[in-house]
C-alpha cells in the first residue's frame, strides 16, 4: 500500500494572478503600517504583538538620523511585516486611536464643563452638581469664583486650570 505525495500542481485549485503593481502596492501599504509602528509611543508600542526581529528593527529606526539610512530601514522593516500577522496589528492600532478619540471626546466634554462654569450664571453649576454628586461644592464655587475673577482682570488662567484638573480628576472614568 503506497501513497503518493501530494504533487505541487493540483488542477482543482484556482490560481490567482496578482501583478507586480498590486505587489508593490501591499509591500508599500506594509511598509506605512511599519512607519506608524515607529511613530507610536513606547508604551503603547510594547502592547502590538511584534516578532521579536521586527521590534528589534523598529527599536534600532528610531535611531536613526540620517536620512538614507532610515529610508533603507523602513524598507527593511517592510520586509519583515510580510512574515506578520497584519490584522491583528491593524487591530491593535485601532484600538489605540479609538481609546485616544475617546479620551479627546472626554477631554472635549471637561472643557464645554469648564467654559459653562466660568461663564457668568449659576445654572451650569447647579446642574453639574446634581448629576455628580462626588464634587465638593465649596470647593468648586471657589474654583469657579477664582477662574472668573482672573478671566475679568486678563489674567493668565491658573485658576481656570485648577478647575478642569479638580474635573478632571473627579469626573474622568479611569
Amino acid at each position: 500500500m503506497s501513497v503518493d505525495p501530494p504533487s505541487e500542481y493540483e488542477p482543482d485549485a484556482e490560481v490567482t494572478f496578482v501583478s507586480k503593481s498590486e505587489r508593490k502596492r501591499e509591500m508599500a501599504a506594509l511598509q506605512k503600517l511599519g512607519e506608524t509602528l515607529l511613530e507610536l509611543p513606547a508604551g503603547q508600542f510594547s502592547q502590538v504583538p511584534v516578532s521579536d526581529p521586527l521590534r528589534a528593527a523598529i527599536e534600532l529606526a528610531k535611531t536613526l538620523k540620517q536620512r538614507e539610512a532610515r529610508r533603507r530601514q523602513l524598507q527593511y522593516i517592510g520586509k519583515l511585516m510580510r512574515a506578520e500577522d497584519h490584522q491583528k496589528i491593524a487591530a491593535t492600532l485601532a484600538g489605540f486611536e479609538d481609546t485616544n478619540r475617546l479620551f479627546r471626546q472626554h477631554f472635549q466634554r471637561l472643557e464645554n464643563i469648564r467654559d459653562s462654569l466660568v461663564a457668568p450664571g449659576d445654572t451650569a453649576f447647579e446642574q453639574l452638581v446634581d448629576t455628580h454628586h462626588e464634587l465638593d461644592r465649596q470647593h468648586l464655587r471657589q474654583l469657579i469664583r477664582l477662574a472668573r475673577k482672573e478671566a475679568e482682570q486678563e489674567k493668565p488662567p491658573a485658576a481656570s486650570r485648577k478647575l478642569f484638573k479638580y474635573l478632571r480628576t473627579t469626573l474622568l472614568p479611569e
